[in-house]
């Protein structure tokens, strides 16, 4: 029997390190960097962050020197870099390449497809841009990114080395611009929205400004009617009614300088009301004691104001009558789910006939109305001298 041959019937291992288990480790590292890039858009990072980390992973992934996203700018037919990496400083941001036929991302971008060039030196179907031939680019990959139903542009890798990208490589680079098109469009459609609002709270303020101005018109014609009224009294009722109608105003003047329609802040709109209140109630000297930062819905701050309104109203009529005197105005947080609104005077003190149960005088039926709807309570106070009125407020409306 003859000896087999040296050799015949073993195994022989490959070599550590051979092509097939290096195109193995590559392609599970590329499904690892799809998974990372779909976390982090996933998680809400910026579109600049997004770009940034996607041409950074997907030139690791590839095993290639550079990596680009090419922004389409419709209007000069050219594509700009928008983020890269491996490019020269004064690249990313600033160079721009040619959308035509004759770069390779102008030729994916019009064959709606991917586009594979291993060979550029040899490429028939397009020339080799400028900045490739710069840095040395033999070979580049490029799909398109979507984004909203148009193109936003190209993603884009370049290497100079003389090894060949292969239609694996395809599927992981169109994974990655499928990621980058979904945080495109997300990114779009929020500052769709945020134009939205800012078109809405635009409107929202000038609605506000235009109707303080037609009620401060209101509230004007109120005062003339009283300046003219042959009636004493009649005039009397004709102020306290413009009053109550600058009220309302200063509430939309408010909120034409705000950023929320749906709250704000009671103690700056009380002490904006007073000082138009001391300049109308010239006799008396309205004083303010405010606490800032009690935020609360919009229409209890209007409520509140009106209660407040009328309590300075009756301490000027009935406390000082023709003298002058101060009136104090506070407004405070009473623990954590209340606030009070308190009127005091040092004059002669309220009349048994508008104490704050009697309800007989319109101002205080309109005291009366608001303590209701906003569920507060009113205390009545006996200084030596003067009166204070202490209305305590939930913050909230009670469900």
């Amino acid at each position: 029997m003859s000896e087999p041959d040296e050799g015949e019937g073993e195994i022989i291992e490959p070599a550590h390190g051979t092509e097939p288990s290096r195109g193995l480790q590559q392609r599970i590292r590329q499904q690892e960097i799809l998974a990372e890039l779909g976390v982090s858009a996933l998680q809400g990072a910026s579109l600049a962050q997004l770009l940034s980390d996607a041409v950074r992973l997907t030139a690791q992934g590839l095993d290639a020197e550079f990596c680009k996203v090419l922004e389409l700018l419709p209007f000069e037919n050219e594509f700009l870099v928008r983020a890269g990496v491996g490019w020269n400083p004064g690249v990313v941001g600033v160079a721009k390449v040619s959308a035509n036929l004759d770069s390779p991302a102008g030729y994916a971008l019009h064959c709606g497809a991917p586009v594979i060039s291993n060979h550029l030196e040899s490429e028939t179907r397009f020339r080799t841009p400028e900045i490739l031939r710069r840095h040395g680019v033999r070979r580049a990959m490029n799909v398109i990114l979507q984004g909203d139903g148009k193109p936003y542009g190209v993603l884009e890798v370049d290497s100079r080395s003389p090894s060949e990208f292969v239609e694996q490589d395809i599927a992981f680079l169109q994974g990655a611009a499928n990621i980058l098109g979904m945080a495109i469009e997300r990114e779009r459609e929020e500052r769709k929205l945020r134009a939205a609002l800012a078109r809405n709270e635009a409107l929202l303020k000038e609605m506000n400004h235009r109707v303080k101005n037609s009620l401060a018109i209101v509230g004007g014609m109120l005062r003339l009617q009283a300046n003219d009224a042959e009636d004493a009294q009649a005039g009397d009722l004709l102020n306290e009614a413009s009053h109550r109608v600058d009220a309302i105003a200063k509430a939309h003047d408010q909120l034409s300088r705000g950023s929320d329609v749906d709250s704000m802040d009671i103690g700056g709109y009380i002490e904006a009301l007073c000082r138009d209140l001391d300049d109308s109630v010239a006799q008396c000297d309205v004083r303010t004691e405010i606490e800032g930062d009690i935020v609360i819905a919009t229409d209890r701050a209007v409520a509140t104001a009106l209660i407040v309104n009328e309590l300075i109203a009756n301490a000027a009529k009935y406390a000082y009558e023709s003298q002058s005197g101060v009136i104090l105005v506070k407004v405070a947080r009473a623990g954590e789910k209340n606030f009070i609104a308190s009127v005091r005077d040092e004059g002669a003190g309220m009349p048994d006939a508008i104490d704050s149960q009697g309800r007989k005088g319109l101002g205080m039926r309109i005291i009366g109305a608001f303590i209701r709807q906003l569920d507060a309570t009113i205390e009545t106070i006996h200084h030596d001298p003067g009166t204070e009125f202490i209305v305590s407020i939930p913050l909230q409306a009670r469900a």
